[in-house]
């Protein structure tokens, strides 16, 4: 029998029925409600009239899910507001109260694409800087009177780091020389003249330690896992295929504390795997740390803060592990490979080529891993080789590179659009 006629002959069926009817027609009088009235406030929210010229820009279109991205160049772009007026532009307003809470930068709201456009315009915007990779960034990239520079938000052997996307921005801020050769391996028909090497500005910074020292005579673990990306290519996670066997390793060994610190998107994701292997550490922690355990899992501290005081770092394919390598050189590290395939592994990522490495074939010594590495730091020479060819700085110059980078950008962003007015009053 046909549903219609089946909910016309019982009374509950048809007061659901009317019910969902009217809320469909509320909701829809409220969207053209909404439609109606958004348009007409201002295209953005932050008065600009105290400062009417803000040659810099920041662009972040993103949810406050996705908010570190952003979050790690905040002192970065604090530094660059001392030599010039610095903005920064998101497009959905959780965001923007979160940034305005984590900064005194000033931060405006663009609800629409014309918002966007019209306050580059006001603030006769120069260059504007982008942080990953967001789909609303294209939006962004219509303005044509400013140079647009892509920053990323870590250095790491992703295969996300190189996209075809870099082809849409005039500048691509890379780390070092590994960085240099990964645009080659993956981008065909890409011009290498627009990657400017500046290092890791983030990590000439200090950061206040976030973990408490470790009790006398014990050695401190972090696990730093990374999440499973937005797709097969992306997922560079261990959790789901080696976590719990490392953490149960960690647990067990004598005199070891272990620092959990998975990436945000683990602890709000949606991977069902991922999502019970973080769940099953947790349990194992929280049973470890019965009675007055010293294992810590600081889930909402800077990546940074947590390295300080750690004796040996298990990670994945993600800026954690070349982050960590650049500022403690002196510390081992453990890679994690979840396709178990070292040819291409090293291939991929040269830092897989100078530590150990946790995959299917040897996950079950994961526990000499430790303890070896714990003892004797077996890879301590290549490791630092490798840290010269990822970064080749020392701290300090990333910061001087990227604020002179930044300052060569305006210049050539005006020295561009002079050569363009000439050209055009010529003919």
């Amino acid at each position: 029998m046909p549903r219609s006629s089946t909910t016309s002959r019982h009374p509950i069926a048809r007061a659901r029925a009317a019910l969902a009817a009217a809320i469909l027609a509320v909701g829809s009088r409220l969207k053209r409600t909404l439609r109606t009235t958004a348009g007409s406030g201002p295209p953005f929210d932050l008065p600009l009239s105290q400062m009417p010229a803000v040659p810099v820009v920041a662009y972040f279109a993103d949810s406050p899910a996705t908010i570190y991205q952003i979050k790690q160049w905040l002192p970065v772009f604090e530094q660059v507001a001392q030599r010039q007026p610095f903005l920064i532009v998101t497009r959905k307003m959780d965001t923007t109260r979160e940034l305005r809470d984590l900064t005194d930068l000033p931060v405006a709201f663009a609800r629409t694409i014309d918002g966007v456009l019209a306050l580059y315009d006001q603030v006769g915007v120069k260059t504007v800087i982008y942080v990953n990779n967001g789909m609303r960034n294209f939006q962004s990239l219509i303005y044509q009177q400013a140079l647009h520079v892509h920053v990323n938000h870590g250095e790491s052997d992703k295969v996300s780091m190189v996209s075809n996307q870099a082809k849409s921005y005039d500048r691509v801020v890379v780390a070092g020389q590994a960085a240099i050769e990964r645009h080659r391996r993956a981008l065909i028909n890409f011009d290498e003249a627009r990657l400017a090497v500046c290092g890791r500005p983030q990590l000439d910074l200090d950061v206040a330690p976030a973990l408490p020292p470790a009790p006398a005579g014990v050695r401190t673990v972090l696990y730093a896992p990374t999440w499973s990306g937005e797709n097969d290519a992306n997922n560079y996670t261990s959790l789901d295929r080696y976590g719990v066997k490392i953490v149960r390793a960690a647990l067990a060994q004598d005199g070891v504390r272990l620092v959990y610190k998975p990436h945000p998107r683990v602890i709000n994701g949606t991977d069902p795997a991922c999502g019970a292997a973080h769940d099953e550490i947790l349990h194992l922690v929280e049973t470890a740390n019965h009675g007055g355990g010293k294992h810590l899992m600081p889930f909402d501290a800077d990546p940074l803060a947590v390295f300080k005081g750690v004796d040996l770092l298990v990670t994945d394919i993600s800026s954690i592990g070349l982050d960590f390598l650049y500022l403690h050189p002196e510390t081992p590290i453990i890679l994690t490979d979840r396709r178990t395939d070292r040819t291409r592994l090293v291939a991929e990522s040269p830092i897989a080529g100078a530590v150990d490495v946790v995959d299917g074939d040897t996950v079950g010594t994961v526990a000499d891993l430790l303890r070896d590495n714990l003892a004797k730091d077996p890879r301590s020479d290549a490791r630092k080789a490798a840290r010269q060819h990822y970064f080749g700085f020392e701290r300090g110059e990333s910061s001087a590179r990227f604020l002179d980078f930044v300052d060569e950008c305006l210049l050539e962003r005006d020295r561009l659009v002079g050569a363009v007015a000439a050209a055009d009053g010529g003919s």
